[in-house]
C-alpha cells in the first residue's frame, strides 16, 4: 500500500496552461511574514530578505489527465499574492491569496488543494500599450490595476541569481483551517523571461496585512507563459493541537 501511494504521488493529475504572466516582487522583512506562515515552513530568504510576489496571468485551460483537448473550465485571468518558503530544504511557493472569478477554482481547487481563493472581478486584456489588468475583490475593498509591457531580450534565469530564486519554484505549499500543511509538485520548462515596464494605477492588496515593503518600486518580469503538469496534493504536517 505504501508503494502504491508513493507511485500515485508521482503521477501528474492535470495540466494547466499559463499565459502572459506578470511577476512583481518586493523585498520584505521575514518577521512581518512569520505570523502568516505555518510554523513547520521556513521562510526562504535571499541575502537576508523575504520576498512578496504578485503574479498576474491568464489561465487558458485546465486539463485532467487523459483529457488532452477538454478543459474543465473556460479560460480566466488570475491575480495571486505569494511568498517563498522551504520544507526540509525543498523550496516552494506559499500562496497568501488567489483572486479569480471562476467557479471551478472557487469551489473545487480551493477545497482540493487548500488554497486561499477569493472571488473577485478580474480582467486581463492585451492592448496597443501592453497588457492591462484589473482585480477587485468582492465584498472587500482590496484591488489592483495597471498595465505592463514586455521589454528587452528574452532570457532564462541563471541559478544563484535573485530572479532564479523568485521564479524557478516547483512545489506549492498550502494549509487548511485546522493547521495541517500540504504540498504538491509542479513540473514545467524553465520560465522564458523579459524585463517589463509597469504602471500601477492602484494596489491595495497588501493593506489587509498592513505590510510595508522595503522599497516602493517592485522588481518586474514578464513571461509569455508555460504549460504545466500538476501532481496530487499530499499532507506533509498534521496539526495535533486542534
Amino acid at each position: 500500500m505504501l508503494l502504491l501511494n508513493h507511485c500515485l504521488q508521482n503521477v501528474w493529475v492535470m495540466t494547466q496552461t499559463w499565459r502572459n504572466v506578470l511577476f512583481i516582487h518586493w523585498p520584505i522583512s521575514p518577521t512581518m511574514l512569520r505570523p502568516l506562515i505555518p510554523a513547520c515552513l521556513d521562510i526562504d530568504t535571499f541575502q537576508g530578505n523575504a520576498w512578496i510576489g504578485v503574479v498576474v496571468f491568464h489561465m487558458e485551460g485546465i486539463y485532467p489527465r487523459g483529457w488532452k483537448h477538454w478543459s474543465v473550465t473556460p479560460s480566466f485571468p488570475e491575480i495571486n499574492v505569494r511568498t517563498y518558503v522551504t520544507y526540509h530544504d525543498e523550496p516552494g511557493v506559499y500562496f497568501l491569496s488567489l483572486d479569480v472569478n471562476n467557479w471551478a477554482s472557487l469551489h473545487i481547487a480551493k477545497r482540493w488543494y487548500h488554497l486561499p481563493y477569493y472571488r473577485a472581478n478580474v480582467s486581463l486584456t492585451e492592448r496597443e500599450e501592453g497588457f492591462h489588468f484589473e482585480g477587485v475583490r468582492y465584498h472587500r475593498s482590496f484591488s489592483m490595476k495597471g498595465t505592463y509591457t514586455p521589454t528587452g531580450e528574452s532570457f532564462y534565469a541563471y541559478p544563484g541569481t535573485l530572479t532564479h530564486f523568485l521564479t524557478e519554484r516547483y512545489t506549492l505549499y498550502s494549509s487548511d483551517w485546522r493547521g495541517n500543511v500540504y504540498h504538491a509538485r509542479i513540473a514545467h520548462s524553465p520560465w522564458r523571461l523579459q524585463t517589463s515596464d509597469i504602471f500601477l494605477n492602484q494596489n491595495s492588496l497588501f493593506s489587509f496585512y498592513s505590510w510595508t515593503p522595503l522599497r516602493e518600486k517592485g522588481l518586474v518580469h514578464f513571461s509569455p507563459g508555460v504549460d504545466t503538469r500538476v501532481f496530487p496534493i499530499q499532507k506533509i504536517h498534521e496539526n495535533t493541537f486542534v
